[in-house]
C-alpha cells in the first residue's frame, strides 16, 4: 500500500545518523539513469558513494549500492531488521518503502559514505525520501504524466509536487526540454522557498568528448543533469573529464535500451533490446530508438508487453507497436516487498493490441508464463527484431529468469 506522507518515515530514522551530503532526484522519465551516472561519475573520482534507487531488479537489496556495488545480501538484511525491529517495538506502522528507505539509510551511516545519490520513490514532497537532511543539490528530470490519484492531473501539479525536494539554498538542476510550463512552476517554487534553479545544459567541451559515444537524445538529457547535478555537489565547476567520461561511456543501465542474450532460455543468438519503458514519454524515447535503430533492418518488430494494473496502456503503445509486428502479452509476477503492484490483464493488454492493428494470428497471450513469451516470441522474430517492454518488473522477472537459467547450465 502506498502511504504518502513523512511523519513514520521521520521516526524511522531520527536514531539514525545522516552525516552524508545527499543528490535527491526526482521527475518521471530518467531519474534512474540519472542516478547511475552520478554513482559513476563519484566512483571514478574516489568519492565513497552510495545509491539508492526503487524498484529493485532481481534482488531486494541491489536497490542499494556502495561505490557503485549492490550492498552485500547479509549487511542489507542485518538493518532491515533492525529498522522492522525499530517500526514495530515503536508502533510506528511504516510502509515498506519507508522501510527500505530507512533500510537505505542505515546501511549509508554504517558504510561510512561520503554522498549518497537518492531517487525518489513517487512524487517528491510526500516521498519518504524527502526526510533527507543534508541536500547539496536537488536534480528534476523529464516530466510526464503519472500517478495522478496521488500527484494531480496536470504536468503542472505534477511539478509542483516534484518541486517539494527543494529546499532553501539548494541549488535544483531542472531538465531543460521539461516544458514551459513546468519551467514557470518550479521556478516560481525556488523563488517561493528561497534557492535558485540551474537549467540543465552539457557544455561544449563535454559535448564534443563524448560526441563519438553513441548517445540517445534522451540520454543525453539525462546526462547532462546528471553532470550539472556533480559539479554542484562536488563544487567543482570543471571536475576532469579523463577521469569521470570513461566511467560514463562504459555504464549499462540494466532495463534501459540493453541489448542483451536470452539464449539461455530460447536459443535465440541474436540480441535482444530490454527496456522497462512504462509511460508514455518513455515509450517515445524507446520507440524513436526502435524506429531508427531496428526497423531500418526489418519492418516487423516482435514485441514481448506486460503493464502494470491502472497503466494508460494505449498511450504507451502508440509509439511502439506498428500494425505487422508480432506481440506477445504476459504478466509479472508478485513483486518482493512491494505487494501493492499488480500485472495488468495479459488479456486486455492483448485487446489494445488488436486496436494498434495487429493481425490475430501475429498475436500471443502468454498469461502469467513470462518464460513461455520470451520462447514464443525468439521463435516468432526468427532472428529480427526483438524488444521486451512496459514495465520494469517485467525487466527483473526476465533478469532473473536468464540468471537462473544460466547457473543452471554452469
Amino acid at each position: 500500500m502506498i502511504e504518502l506522507g513523512l511523519m513514520r518515515i521521520a521516526r524511522l530514522v531520527q536514531h539514525t545518523p545522516q552525516t552524508w551530503k545527499a543528490i535527491h532526484v526526482a521527475g518521471t522519465n530518467g531519474k534512474g539513469t540519472i542516478c547511475a551516472y552520478l554513482s559513476a561519475m563519484l566512483q571514478a573520482s574516489g568519492v565513497r558513494s552510495g545509491r539508492f534507487t526503487s524498484p529493485h531488479l532481481i534482488d531486494r537489496w541491489d536497490c542499494i549500492t556502495i561505490n557503485d556495488k549492490a550492498v552485500q545480501e547479509s549487511v542489507f538484511l542485518e538493518a532491515e531488521r533492525l529498522v522492522n525491529n525499530r517500526n514495530k517495538d515503536e508502533g510506528i506502522g511504516a510502509s515498506e518503502f519507508e522501510l527500505l528507505t530507512a533500510t537505505a539509510f542505515e546501511i549509508f551511516a554504517r558504510e561510512k559514505i561520503e554522498m549518497g545519490v537518492i531517487e525518489v520513490g513517487l512524487g517528491g514532497r510526500l516521498d519518504a525520501t524527502n526526510i533527507l537532511e543534508n541536500k547539496a543539490v536537488t536534480v528534476i528530470s523529464k516530466m510526464g504524466i503519472d500517478h495522478q490519484s496521488f500527484l494531480g492531473n496536470t504536468l503542472e501539479e505534477i511539478a509542483l509536487q516534484k518541486a517539494g525536494i527543494m529546499r532553501p539554498g539548494v541549488p535544483c538542476v531542472l531538465d531543460s526540454t521539461n516544458p514551459p510550463s513546468v519551467r514557470e512552476v518550479v521556478e516560481k517554487h525556488a523563488r517561493d522557498i528561497g534557492t535558485k534553479v540551474a537549467l540543465s545544459a552539457m557544455g561544449s567541451e563535454v559535448a564534443k568528448e563524448i560526441s563519438e559515444a553513441n548517445f540517445e537524445p534522451h540520454q543525453l538529457d539525462n546526462l547532462a543533469c546528471a553532470y550539472n547535478a556533480f559539479q554542484i555537489a562536488t563544487r567543482n565547476p570543471n571536475p576532469p573529464l579523463d577521469q569521470i567520461l570513461p566511467a560514463v561511456r562504459k555504464l549499462q543501465w540494466p532495463g534501459r535500451l540493453q541489448q542483451i542474450g536470452i539464449g539461455a532460455i530460447t536459443g535465440r543468438q541474436e540480441l535482444t533490446t530490454l527496456d522497462g519503458a512504462h509511460n508514455a514519454q518513455s515509450a517515445a524515447a524507446l520507440g524513436a530508438f526502435v524506429d531508427r535503430k531496428l526497423r531500418s533492418k526489418s519492418s516487423r518488430v516482435t514485441w514481448v508487453l506486460a503493464a502494470s494494473a491502472g497503466k494508460e496502456l494505449d498511450n504507451i503503445l502508440k509509439p511502439l507497436v506498428q500494425p505487422g509486428d508480432n506481440v506477445v502479452t504476459t504478466e509479472f509476477g508478485a513483486v518482493d516487498g512491494m505487494p501493492w503492484v499488480q500485472p495488468m490483464s495479459s488479456k486486455d493488454i492483448l485487446s489494445s493490441i488488436s486496436s494498434a492493428g495487429v493481425e490475430t494470428s501475429q498475436q500471443h497471450d502468454a498469461g502469467s508464463d513470462v518464460s513461455g513469451a520470451l520462447r514464443w516470441a525468439a521463435d516468432t522474430a526468427a532472428g529480427g527484431p526483438l524488444v521486451i517492454a512496459g514495465s520494469l518488473y517485467l525487466v527483473s522477472d526476465v533478469l532473473r529468469l536468464l540468471r537462473s537459467a544460466e547457473s543452471e547450465s554452469k
